[in-house]
């Protein structure tokens, strides 16, 4: 017994602290099961879709009645033309008709890298009214090399036939002139059928970037 406590003594620091060397299963990667009081996350990946020049990324599975909300991320949304949007649009029918009626808001907040303007606005010409268009989603991208777009997307239980389909989205930019923009939109697909689809693009052009679609428990 005295060997094993001065073992055990000899991997406690001075302040108290037991050493990774004290315990035997001490990573992460190497726990087998969690005790089901410990809190693992609620957001599971259902999918992602890597860009790569191409003119759109389209989810046209794993948006059901699974979740009550489901989240796409926005990593790296490269334009391949200057000056672009990148915007979206709603399907209830798997992905052959992109052309859901929505009413939305959108406001921007924009600060340059030189400091010399900064603005809070709310953009009337890019909202929408009983409109099937597609919603944009930030304001002009830059096709130069380093710059991107990245940000969020919550889409609210879609698969309701009841209600209708809200979203809001937050996206931030960097502005050719150069300036970082950050985006919000909000609104609602006027629609009573279930949304089964989303699609990706730009308003002219290609992109690169990935998108990854979360369903959120």
């Amino acid at each position: 017994m005295g060997s094993i406590t001065r073992s055990f003594a000899n991997n406690i620091t001075t302040s108290g602290v037991l050493l990774p060397a004290s315990l035997n299963n001490n990573s992460i990667a190497n726990v087998t099961a969690y005790n089901a009081a410990i809190a693992t996350g609620n957001m599971v990946l259902i999918s992602s879709q890597t860009a790569s020049n191409s003119a759109s990324i389209s989810f046209t599975t794993g948006i059901d009645s699974t979740y009550k909300e489901y989240q796409f991320w926005f990593i790296d949304i490269h334009a391949r033309t200057d000056d672009v949007l990148f915007h979206f649009n709603l399907s209830t029918d798997g992905g052959s008709n992109y052309n859901v009626t929505k009413t939305t808001t959108f406001f921007i907040a924009y600060h340059a890298e030189n400091d010399t303007d900064t603005t809070l606005a709310y953009v009337t010409s890019f909202d929408l009214a009983q409109s099937t268009s597609f919603q944009n989603i930030n304001y002009q991208l830059s096709s130069d090399a380093e710059d991107s777009l990245s940000g969020s997307l919550n889409l609210f239980n879609p698969a309701s036939t009841t209600y209708v389909k809200h979203f809001i989205t937050n996206t931030n930019i960097v502005h050719s002139n150069p300036y970082s923009m950050n985006a919000y939109v909000a609104g609602y697909g006027n629609t009573t059928s279930a949304v089964n689809a989303v699609q990706f693009k730009m308003s002219s052009g290609n992109m690169d970037g990935t998108i990854l679609l979360y369903g959120i428990v």
